[in-house]
């Protein structure tokens, strides 16, 4: 039988589904050529249509590589950093801030020019390639307008503003731009030395800081945190930063409710945000859990800076002492207290094993028998089925969902993204994004007992482990 038709049958079953999903919500389906709007993705709220919607991108793409010439295939991914690096020239050019003032009905590249300095004939060729991959639209020959995708890329400052000023182009800006801007330039660099790094005798099986592809990338033998400290690179750590902020922003409001019952703990309880940075997470506590006290962790220097964000945003958690902020690195032991959970969001993916290691023991000599830990991070799923093992169906919410037949267990490149941070980690911070497998030996190794795993439906890093004391 052939494997093209379950594929157009999938496609097919799964529109009608999602369009049935979206007209009994009242939701609309995303219009590829409209400006983005956070609206349009109200439709994914409904698991239904989310699913399908996942369905749907993974049975297509599964689809184009199946019928597409396998040389081609192959070739397009060995020159997909042909594609990051066109999108940094519309990104650093400006061209999504030009077509927004320009209007729907686009803006000629001549006239692009005028305004950014570019020669108009290369840049007509970086935009129709990226118009071609359905970034951008072309309307008319050598005339350009926003899209959906496009629009994203928009700092909504004025487009002179941000070419006589680049240095400032991010500040105040919601980060997916800046978190672009990161991966093209730092992270595109990185690259290009993952396999010089992966195969040298010291750094390929090492768990250090330093051994990365961006320390080779930029000729330093440091860690990227330090690297980003170095005083030439304020502007890159400044970038990075407003970046970091639109992993908040692609996730639902108070996504730290759906990690754990917090409401389960008695009133009084002490929660210890580690590395929490300046406390999104913490705020969200403070206000859905009242009757919780919350610690705040992290390093002086965020720790200052968090201190000016909640007296800006939230001064009377501190002020009360509802909320606490203290100045402590995770590598170090923590202070004798009854702690009722440790929350680690986002803090593991940054560090091997060897130094994830190091921050769960610290916080497992600090636990008592009733202490849980919360471990916010993406968890990956193996590309094939999930091979049978008690020792995870046991775990409530261990075994992930898998896509239907003739599909890739994961959904294969509909959730590409996930696999695009595993290696990111790896070449900037030589660590990793994990399984729940993995996770589970880390845990144990450390002196905790996986117990139960929560995969919302929507959001990226959405996902939370939890575990006890051995």
């Amino acid at each position: 039988m052939s494997s093209i038709a379950p594929l157009v049958d999938l496609i097919v079953q799964n529109a009608r589904a999602l369009e049935d999903a979206c007209a009994a919500s009242g939701a609309k389906l995303p219009d590829l050529d409209a400006h983005f709007d956070p609206a349009s993705e109200a439709f994914r709220k409904d698991p239904v249509a989310a699913e399908a919607a996942n369905v749907i991108a993974a049975a297509a793409l599964q689809l184009v590589a199946t019928v597409l010439s396998p040389p081609l295939t192959l070739l397009t991914a060995a020159t997909g950093y042909v594609k990051s690096a066109a999108l940094r020239v519309a990104l650093e050019a400006g061209v999504t801030e030009i077509l927004r003032e320009a209007g729907p009905q686009g803006l000629h590249v001549d006239d692009m020019a005028k305004i950014n300095g570019l020669d108009p004939q290369k840049l007509s060729r970086f935009l129709r390639f990226l118009a071609t991959n359905h970034i951008f639209r072309e309307v008319a020959p050598d005339v350009f307008a926003n899209n959906r995708i496009s629009t994203l890329l928009d700092t909504m400052k004025p487009s002179k503003e941000i070419i006589a000023d680049p240095e400032h182009k991010y500040d105040g800006t919601k980060g997916i731009a800046a978190a672009c801007a990161t991966i093209m330039d730092e992270q595109y660099k990185a690259g290009g030395y993952a396999w010089e790094t992966l195969s040298d005798p010291v750094d390929g099986a090492s768990g250090e800081p330093d051994g990365t592809a961006m320390g080779r990338a930029f000729g330093l033998r440091q860690s990227t945190w330090d690297i980003f400290a170095r005083p030439e690179n304020s502007f890159r750590s400044r970038r990075f930063n407003i970046g970091m902020s639109a992993a908040a922003s692609l996730q639902p409001a108070d996504v730290i409710m759906t990690a754990f019952d917090w409401k389960s703990l008695p009133a009084g309880s002490l929660v210890v945000d580690v590395g929490g940075g300046i406390g999104a997470a913490t705020r969200s506590l403070a206000k859905n859990c009242p009757d919780l006290k919350v610690v705040l962790q992290d390093l002086p220097g965020v720790i200052e800076d968090a201190k000016k964000w909640w007296d800006e945003n939230a001064q009377d958690a501190v002020r009360t002492g509802q909320v606490t902020l203290e100045a402590h690195s995770f590598f170090d032991p923590q202070p004798s207290r009854n702690v009722g959970v440790f929350l680690l969001k986002q803090v593991l993916h940054d560090w091997s094993n060897l130094y994830s290691a190091r921050i769960l023991r610290h916080l497992r000599t600090a636990a008592s028998e009733t202490t849980k830990l919360v471990i916010m991070d993406d968890l990956l799923s193996f590309a094939c089925r999930e091979p049978s093992d008690e020792s995870l169906s046991a775990i409530p919410g261990a075994v992930p969902s898998e896509a239907p037949e003739p599909l890739l267990a994961n959904y294969g490149a509909a959730h590409e993204f996930g696999y695009t941070t595993d290696l990111m980690m790896y070449f900037g911070f030589n660590a990793q994004e994990r399984n729940v497998r993995q996770f589970q030996n880390l845990l144990r190794s450390t002196g905790w007992k996986l117990t139960t795993v929560r995969r919302p439906s929507h959001g990226i890093m959405t996902n939370a482990i939890e575990a006890v004391p051995l």
